[in-house]
C-alpha cells in the first residue's frame, strides 16, 4: 500500500505539472550540456505571463526542473551551438522537455543551428548580470485589488530569490511566488501605494515605492537590480555574444517609480540537488 501510494503521488505531481522536489533555475558559471529544439511563441509571453516576447524574440523555454516554478522567468541564457552563440530570455515552461532539453524560439535556434536539424547539441549557461534598458518593471494581475496582492516583477535579469511587500501601514511581508510568474499575498496589503522590495539569487536588492494598484500596467522603476554593486564572491559574468536582450513589447506605462538599490554581503544559497 505504501508503495502504491508513492507511485500513485509521482503520477498526480506529474500530472498536475508540479514542480519537483530538486528544481533551480541555471545560476552562476555552470555549463549545462543537452539539446534544443524550436518553436512559436506566437505573441504570446509565455508561462511567465509577459504582456509580450522579447522585442528582438529571442527566447527560451525550460523544463520543469529549470524553470522550477518560474523562479527562471526573465533570467538569460547564453545557448551555444554548431553554427554560433545565442543570448535568449526565459518566458516559459516546456512541458515536455527533459532535464537539460530546451526549447529556443524559431528566431534563436536559426543563430545557433540550422532549422533542418531539428534537434541540435547545445551548451548553454546562465547570464550573471546581464545588461538592461532601464530599471525594475512591476505589473500587477488582472483582479488584483486591496484584498488580494498580485505583482509580476520584470527586467530583473538574474533569477529572483524573493519580493517582498507592504502596505502605506505595516511592515513587509513576503509574497509567495506562483507558477504563472506572479507574487502574490493571499489576503492583500490594502489600496496603496506599495512599497516592493526585490532580492536576486545573487544578493542584490532593490527596493521600489510608490507602486500602485494599477492592474495590467507596468510600472517603470529608474533603478536596475542587477546595476547594484556587485558582491566580491560573485561568479564572473559570460562575456557577451553580439546578440543582446530586448525589452518586451510595451504596454501602457504608469508614472515612474522611485527605487533604491543595494547589494547583499554575498551571494544567497543556491539548493543543492
Amino acid at each position: 500500500m505504501t508503495a502504491l501510494a508513492a507511485v500513485l503521488g509521482i503520477t498526480l505531481a506529474v500530472r498536475s505539472g508540479a514542480t519537483p522536489a530538486c528544481a533551480a533555475p541555471p545560476t552562476g558559471s555552470t555549463v549545462h550540456k543537452g539539446k534544443a529544439s524550436f518553436y512559436d511563441a506566437g505573441r504570446s509571453g509565455g508561462t511567465c505571463s509577459f504582456p509580450g516576447p522579447p522585442a528582438n524574440r529571442l527566447y527560451v523555454a525550460l523544463g520543469t526542473s529549470e524553470y522550477a516554478g518560474a523562479a527562471a522567468c526573465g533570467s538569460y541564457l547564453d545557448v551555444s551551438g554548431p553554427k554560433g552563440t545565442v543570448r535568449v530570455m526565459v518566458i516559459d515552461q516546456c512541458g515536455g522537455c527533459t532535464p537539460g532539453k530546451i526549447d529556443l524560439s524559431d528566431e534563436a535556434f536559426a543563430r545557433i543551428a540550422d532549422r533542418a536539424q531539428g534537434i541540435a547539441p547545445v551548451t548553454y549557461r546562465a547570464v550573471v548580470n546581464p545588461p538592461l534598458d532601464g530599471g525594475l518593471t512591476f505589473r500587477m494581475k488582472r483582479g488584483a485589488s486591496q484584498y488580494w496582492f498580485a505583482v509580476q516583477v520584470g527586467n530583473h535579469g538574474n533569477p529572483l530569490r524573493s519580493v517582498e511587500a507592504k502596505g502605506p501601514a505595516g511592515g513587509f511581508r513576503k509574497a509567495a511566488r506562483q507558477n504563472d510568474n506572479y507574487w502574490t499575498v493571499e489576503d492583500g496589503l490594502g489600496p496603496g501605494p506599495y512599497s516592493i522590495r526585490v532580492t536576486d539569487v545573487y544578493g542584490h536588492q532593490a527596493t521600489a515605492t510608490n507602486i500602485r494598484m494599477l492592474p495590467k500596467q507596468i510600472q517603470r522603476g529608474t533603478v536596475s537590480l542587477v546595476g547594484a554593486a556587485t558582491p566580491s564572491s560573485l561568479p564572473s559574468a559570460p562575456p557577451t555574444p553580439a546578440t543582446t536582450p530586448s525589452p518586451t513589447r510595451a504596454e501602457s506605462v504608469a508614472p515612474t517609480t522611485t527605487v533604491e538599490a543595494l547589494a547583499g554581503a554575498a551571494p544567497l544559497d543556491r539548493p543543492h540537488c
